[in-house]
């Protein structure tokens, strides 16, 4: 989707017009204008909203800023905004990799992407803005939609911004993209970039605002400051900014806090490569297809599979099961029945 010029326009003197009214370029800020994050204090507790004017409230509803003024209303709200989410804006850091997230709890439970987390139950360090170095855990991850929770281990309490909710966001809408672009750096604030929503449905939200590496996990805000997705990767194009909805966190909440792993990141999903008859009480192969890990391994059009990886087969929707909990790249044992003998193949799980 691209903008129609006029508003293609409207955003480029809003980005000329936004340093002017005094908001640092890119999020960056001298030493002493870092926000320091009290660790136990009763600000702390606070949650971090923001009032949000009825006429804030209409021109980030959408509307297109006709005027200075209205440039300005806009400019106060980002403003608000900023200021109070920026204590909740944390860095992620699993060994040499970095990404970002946002605190959403009082309790310290981090929002972040999948691929920054990589795993379940591992040892992660979160940065706080003020350069404090915290000791976290990996929680669950939901992979399909590249979310992911982490836990603060350090006693809190922590402030925190509240999730909002996917089904209120409207195309259009203008939106606060927060993150650390390039890894977290010792004097430069969470880079803040303002932008409109392209596309929002269950699985992705689509924006203009520009992420780079190290955005990964940073938190995309609405005009009260809550979370409404979280930045997952980058389009093709530069308006092609892919978040995760944060309904795909709220949804799955217990899953993620009790550690559960499901789903594969995008170009992730395993595959063999065969086709079976759709009813058919047993998982027997109608079709090969050509160059995949199945033709590759040696299976055959008429194979019967009865056990992958130890596992018994009885369909082929529990071989389709047995498979999805596989990583591209595995090897696996492939037990297919061919007229009077029994085979094991060896099959390397291809990427779909």
């Amino acid at each position: 989707m691209v903008w129609p010029r006029r508003r293609f326009t409207i955003a480029c003197w809003i980005a000329m017009v936004v340093p002017w009214l005094g908001l640092p370029a890119w999020g960056e800020a001298p030493a002493s204008q870092v926000t320091t994050v009290p660790a136990s204090t009763e600000a702390s507790r606070e949650l971090l909203l923001v009032d949000v004017p009825a006429e804030a409230e209409r021109l980030f509803g959408g509307a297109a800023p006709t005027s200075a003024a209205d440039l300005k209303l806009m400019q106060q709200q980002v403003r608000r905004i900023a200021d109070r989410v920026m204590p909740a804006i944390v860095g992620v850091r699993l060994g040499a990799a970095q990404g970002s997230g946002v605190i959403v709890s009082s309790e310290g439970h981090v929002l972040t992407a999948a691929h920054v987390a990589q795993a379940a139950d591992v040892p992660i360090e979160v940065i706080l803005p003020d350069g404090r170095r915290l000791k976290a855990r990996t929680l669950g991850l939901y992979r399909s939609l590249d979310a992911a929770v982490l836990q603060i281990k350090e006693a809190g309490p922590w402030p925190h911004v509240e999730m909002g909710r996917s089904n209120d966001i409207k195309l259009g809408q203008w939106c606060l993209a927060l993150g650390q672009p390039g890894g977290y750096e010792r004097g430069r604030n969470p880079v803040l970039r303002f932008g409109r929503v392209l596309e929002s449905n269950d699985d992705v939200m689509i924006t203009d605002c520009t992420l780079v590496g190290g955005d990964s996990g940073g938190p995309l805000f609405d005009a009260a400051g809550k979370v409404i997705g979280i930045h997952s990767r980058i389009g093709g194009r530069l308006t092609d900014n892919l978040h995760v909805p944060v309904s795909a966190y709220t949804a799955a909440w217990d899953r993620l806090l009790a550690g559960q792993v499901w789903g594969h990141l995008p170009g992730q999903t395993p595959f063999l490569g065969v086709k079976g008859a759709a009813g058919d009480d047993q998982a027997r192969v109608t079709q090969v297809f050509k160059d995949t890990p199945a033709a590759q391994a040696g299976v055959e059009v008429g194979d019967v599979v009865v056990g992958f990886d130890g596992d018994e087969v009885t369909d082929f929707a529990s071989l389709t099961t047995l498979v999805s909990r596989k990583e591209p790249g595995q090897k696996a044992a492939i037990d297919v029945r061919r007229g009077d003998q029994t085979l094991t193949l060896t099959i390397v799980i291809g990427k779909r």
